[in-house]
């Protein structure tokens, strides 16, 4: 007869929410023995990834609706697409001062974010004339900036 042992259940496996508060607290008092170092790892690296994520899906946002403010003649629609400027924008923004080493992942990311961009426009905009081709400047500064359809 084979006796089954189950697998130990851990405070990460029951209530990660609990383990972060717990893994805080264990750092704090220096508690270096006590640490889960396994899935402190793994949540470290998933942080990280989150963070390269969002860039290139703010950045894809962003530039979908420039896109969609240069091109799309549609003054109605103006307002509510600066104001998706102005938020993509704001948020990009504080993610890049709070940590700059992700500004690689902006300037990497953003041919594929504006080919993405560029497909979901001309999808919902077919009668539209999109440039195959970003036409203006795409560094950082410009592309936080500048109002390209002034």
């Amino acid at each position: 007869m084979t006796i089954a042992i189950a697998p130990k259940i851990t405070l990460y496996d029951r209530d990660v929410n609990l383990w972060v508060e717990d893994t805080i607290a264990k750092l704090k008092a220096g508690d270096l023995q006590g640490l889960d170092v396994e899935h402190l790892i793994e949540e470290l690296e998933s942080l990280a990834g989150r963070d390269k994520r969002e860039i290139l899906s703010r950045l894809k946002r962003l530039i979908e609706h420039i896109l969609k403010r240069c091109y799309v003649k549609l003054p109605d629609c103006y307002r509510g697409w600066e104001i998706t400027i102005i938020n993509q924008r704001d948020e990009l923004n504080e993610m890049l001062s709070q940590s700059p080493s992700l500004k690689q992942y902006f300037l990497q990311g953003f041919d594929d974010a504006f080919k993405k961009a560029l497909r979901l426009v001309k999808t919902e905009y077919c009668e539209v004339a999109f440039p195959d081709t970003w036409q203006f400047s795409h560094d950082i500064d410009s592309m936080l900036n500048v109002d390209f359809w002034e």
